[in-house]
């Protein structure tokens, strides 16, 4: 039974200009940027950010090494304000790795733009809670722990706001004693700032067509964990990024490790979603790169705080949707703006919901309301954030299509190219062709891949690491993971690809367990989700929808 089928009472409404949904780098900056305006032209404008983590920064996950370009346009006192960029990079560092040993590439050899000189390392959790707090003062009004839910039109199609989730509803669908019904928040303009894979950006991007000019949009997935060293191992400031093993050449990604803080070191790992391979589990793959030599020696005496993965869009300036649709637009990460061979996308992410906030506060002083935002579109394009896609745009196809070995010198010279001749480069652009989910070989084409057991000192299972992401869900609710026909994973995706759900989720939420006859069943552990997507993304069959739980529920990343 379903809670639609009883009869529920009616949603409350409140009224603003803007309702932004999503208290990241993007949409806390589009909120800002509206109040510093409204203060600037003594104008009154009404704001309201709605987050479905439990407190602002709880969902967010990134390296990170921030460009400071964005936090400089939109708080240029940044520093005397206190926000929580103080390690500046000291050392770059680029490796390939081999199974034993590593190679270090000249920064000669390094295209300019992939220079980290002048960029910090920070928790972008830390900063992203410091921006709320920011905006709480300029007066936006900031609900975390609601989930926006539901997209509002009007009787023209356009977006007019969003609707949050019921609470308190149970696995079954039925309302328990504590239920409460969702509110709608209505705006003359909605910004969809969800991050990765939005539940509401996948609807309006199918609804409005905004991706049919568009390559398909591509992805990774991004697994992190925090550990504090021991002094004697920690290099504040350094950057070193590496590719190659443990991956094959066939398989994109690389990894990150950042030293900042007290004694803190940030170690990640991403895999392309593109990879063909079934039987290939990018957590394992995360585990297994930490055991390098020049990996694991930094890791000696430490112990590990934190553990969070999160999909990272990839597809770049060829699969930027149209950002604009009647009452609203697509900011950061939900629109694909990381730039993905400087593995940065907040700096971009800022700087959209400026360029929203200052659209949006044109038109509604010109007493518009749920059109078009056709300038924030044409800013993004033609402004600081194309320039910024553009001249790396075709780094990840060239690596997709040749693999590693020769696909990243061939991305290097087209980015070399383009800083020479101003952006011109003669191999022009290139497209990414199919989409990830499309991309799975059948799994009679590969043996299993037999990875180390975890050690528990330097590698773990996954289930220990869900622990130390602090998630947490409402397990009487209804699952979150939707399946559009139950029986694919055991009918088609277990004879065709040995079920890969298994392998790329990074949390142990699906298995297929076998009853004392041998009789396979799919289990989903909702309960384990980390809020990454990336079943949504690369599920062969296209099977997984990925919706919001229950407002407040996920992980809560502590300094991520």
């Amino acid at each position: 039974m379903d809670v639609e089928a009883f009869e529920l009472p009616p949603r409350e409404a409140m009224e603003f200009d803007v309702v932004i949904v999503g208290a990241g780098p993007a949409g806390l900056s589009a909120a800002i940027r509206l109040k510093q305006l409204a203060a600037e032209t003594g104008r009154e404008i009404s704001v309201v950010v709605l987050e479905k983590g439990s407190e602002v920064g709880a969902h967010i996950l990134s390296g990170a090494v921030i460009d400071p370009v964005g936090i400089n346009r939109l708080i240029p006192d940044w520093k005397a304000k206190g926000a929580p960029i103080t390690t500046q990079v000291t050392a770059d560092r680029f490796l390939i790795l081999g199974p034993q040993g590593d190679i270090s590439l000249p920064a000669a050899l390094m295209p300019p733009l992939m220079s980290n000189h002048g960029n910090y390392i920070i928790s972008l959790g830390a900063l992203t809670r410091w921006l709320g707090e920011q905006a709480a003062e300029l007066g936006v009004e900031i609900y975390p722990g609601f989930a926006a839910a539901e997209v509002l039109y009007d009787d023209k199609g356009a977006v007019v706001g969003v609707a949050t989730g019921d609470m308190g509803v149970s696995r079954d669908g039925t309302p328990k004693d504590t239920f409460v019904r969702g509110m709608e928040l209505r705006g003359k303009y909605t910004f969809i700032a969800e991050g990765v894979r939005g539940s509401l950006a996948k609807q309006l991007i199918s609804k409005f067509a905004l991706d049919a000019n568009a390559e398909p949009q591509k992805y990774g997935i991004g697994l992190k964990e925090l550990w504090e060293v021991r002094p004697d191992k920690h290099q504040p400031g350094l950057v070193q990024h590496s590719f190659g093993w443990p991956l094959t050449n066939r398989t994109g990604g690389g990894s990150f490790v950042y030293h900042y803080g007290d004694n803190l070191v940030a170690v990640g790992f991403v895999v392309h979603l593109n990879y063909e391979n079934p039987y290939l589990s990018p957590y394992d793959e995360f585990q297994r790169f930490k055991t390098h030599p020049a990996i694991s020696s930094t890791f000696e005496g430490g112990k590990r705080i934190s553990y969070g993965a999160r999909a990272i869009t990839e597809g770049g300036w060829q699969s930027l949707p149209k950002l604009d649709f009647k009452g609203g637009v697509l900011l950061g990460c939900s629109a694909g703006l990381v730039n993905v061979p400087r593995i940065k996308g907040s700096h971009n992410a800022m700087l959209s919901g400026i360029e929203a906030a200052e659209a949006a506060f044109e038109a509604i002083g010109a007493n518009r309301a749920h059109d078009e935002l056709t300038t924030y579109d044409t800013a993004v394009r033609d402004g600081e954030i194309g320039a910024d896609l553009k001249r790396v745009r075709n780094s990840k196809p060239m690596w997709s299509r040749f693999g590693t070995a020769i696909g990243i010198p061939l991305g290097g010279i087209d980015m070399w190219l383009r800083t020479i001749f101003a952006g011109w480069s003669p191999f022009g652009t290139w497209g990414h062709g199919k989409s990830d989910a499309a991309s799975l070989k059948p799994a009679a084409d590969f043996e299993p891949i037999a990875y180390p057991k975890p050690d528990g000192v330097l590698t773990f299972d996954k289930l220990t690491s869900v622990s130390f992401s602090a998630t947490n869900h409402e397990e009487d609710q209804p699952v979150h993971l939707k399946l559009t026909d139950p029986t694919i994973p055991i009918a088609i995706n277990l004879p065709t690809w040995a079920e890969p759900a298994q392998r790329y989720c990074p949390a142990g939420v699906y298995e297929v367990v076998r009853d004392d006859r041998g009789t396979p069943r799919f289990q989903i552990n909702a309960q384990n989700c980390v809020h990454c997507k990336t079943c949504d993304i690369k599920d062969p069959s296209l099977n997984i929808t990925w919706v919001c739980p229950e407002g407040g529920g996920g992980p809560n990343y502590a300094e991520m």
